[in-house]
């Protein structure tokens, strides 16, 4: 069979055919540079002046892999101009590039190879390769629907604070924001890097913020499969329910121990209900959204470890969100207890799970966790800051969180270009980043003996 090169067309530009690994790699990274570059410059700057490229390379890749890490305040450094760029590549990272472009293709009436499907595919985070043109549609309009709903319940907010133009405008960018899991905020206004502090007991905002981060870190397709099994939970894919289950049990967990950990610390002088509200908003803000509604400098030790095993493991599989995904720490959990128990088969709701996937699982982790180790050995031996804070911002741009303890912006340039590489990462995944460097070798049906090595 005569060997038949695919062409993906971005932008006009014709690409030779790479797996779909490497083309949605090579797609963010695309983007993270035009958005580098328009922020660079004069217009973008309240200054008029060009912007350190190493500032704008690390706000670029924040945006684009929904993290929310800044060096500068959005509000006080960016234009509108500026704002409305960081904007565009949240939305972009949020639904994914692959995906914007399918649906320009949809609309401009292309015909979509085999290949650009499973790209799509990949990218999607769809476990299935049919029906994915219906599933990338009810992304394009919930997306919308989503998005404009908070837009219209914030506004009631914002406006009567704001004026009405800003207020809207406000309204519409923490909106995307939030449903992107981003954490980039316009508070700013109200005091630098102040993110939703100045809002830390409006009921309003804490929830609305809350239910976006939650919609847009699901996933799109377990969205898809509510919709289509009409929220009944028995009908629903083995996915869906181990993403629904374990992201309950994530939140209320965290809600508890944050609430209780913190009751006498970071929540020290707010009443009982404040402290519930601001210990549940950052349940939920933890995983992978970056707002804040309390100081994550004054968070005690035990908060930290909560906070960043909250971070790491992030949202779910073809979602908003980053970190090492709900899924794989599910199959972690019940892999590790088949294990100790003996058992040779991991089951979750009556199904098996392929030995194939539990392997990933745990190759993921550790992965993530050798990543973090790492940088937080680089970062503390180049800046001296504390282990403390080195871990808690290694954790939020590896998990595309975007809390900080404040330490951000004070860092060197080779730990923000550390922070850029993680962020990166995050966004992609470590088994994918790894995949996309791998040199696919033949493999040869070779079975080697067995050999004994003592564990434990």
């Amino acid at each position: 069979m005569k060997k038949v090169c695919v062409m993906l067309k971005i932008s006009g530009i014709k690409l030779p055919k790479m797996n779909s690994l490497r083309i949605i790699a090579l797609s963010f990274l695309i983007v993270i540079l035009i958005g580098a570059s328009l922020l660079s410059l004069p217009i973008s700057s309240k200054t008029g002046t060009f912007t350190n490229f190493l500032d704008c390379l690390f706000t670029a890749t924040s945006a684009t892999c929904v993290t929310g890490l800044v060096v500068v305040d959005t509000f006080t450094h960016w234009t509108i101009f500026g704002q409305c760029v960081i904007l565009l590549l949240i939305q972009i990272g949020g639904l994914g590039f692959m995906t914007l472009l399918t649906i320009l293709m949809m609309f401009a009436k292309r015909h979509v190879t085999l290949h650009e499907i499973r790209i799509l595919t990949q990218s999607a985070g769809n476990v299935r390769k049919d029906g994915i043109f219906t599933l990338v549609r009810h992304i394009l309009f919930g997306t919308l629907i989503v998005e404009g709903i908070g837009t219209i319940i914030l506004a009631f907010v914002f406006c009567p604070d704001m004026g009405f133009g800003q207020g809207l405008y406000f309204a519409l960018f923490h909106s995307v924001s939030a449903f992107c899991n981003a954490g980039f905020d316009l508070l700013g206004c109200r005091a630098p890097f102040s993110s939703l502090t100045t809002y830390s007991s409006n009921i309003i905002i804490n929830l609305t913020i809350s239910g976006l981060i939650i919609v847009g870190g699901l996933g799109f397709y377990v969205w898809d499969d509510l919709i289509r099994c009409r929220f009944k939970f028995k009908k629903l894919e083995l996915h869906s329910k181990t993403v629904i289950i374990t992201t309950l049990t994530l939140i209320i967990s965290g809600w508890l121990l944050i609430f209780f950990l913190e009751y006498d610390h970071a929540l020290a002088g707010r009443d009982t209900g404040e402290k519930l509200l601001a210990s549940f908003f950052q349940s939920v803000t933890t995983r992978t959204a970056g707002f804040d509604s309390i100081n994550q400098a004054n968070l005690s030790d035990s908060g930290i470890i909560v906070s960043v095993f909250l971070m790491l493991t992030g949202g779910s599989p073809g979602s908003t969100a980053g970190g090492i995904k709900t899924t794989t720490l599910a199959v972690i959990i019940l892999s590790t207890i088949t294990c100790a128990r003996g058992r040779e088969s991991t089951v979750i709701f009556k199904r098996r799970i392929e030995p194939s996937v539990v392997h990933q699982a745990h190759t993921t982790a550790a992965v993530y966790l050798f990543l973090a180790i790492s940088s937080v050995i680089l970062i503390c031996s180049i800046d001296g800051i504390s282990m403390r804070d080195c871990m808690f911002e290694v954790a939020s741009a590896m998990g595309t969180v975007g809390l900080t303890t404040g330490v951000t912006p004070t860092l060197s340039a080779a730990s923000h270009i550390i922070l850029i590489l993680l962020m990166y990462a995050g966004r992609l995944g470590a088994m994918s980043l790894m995949l996309v460097f791998a040199n696919r070798e033949k493999h040869v049906p070779l079975e080697r003996p067995y050999g004994k090595i003592i564990i434990g």
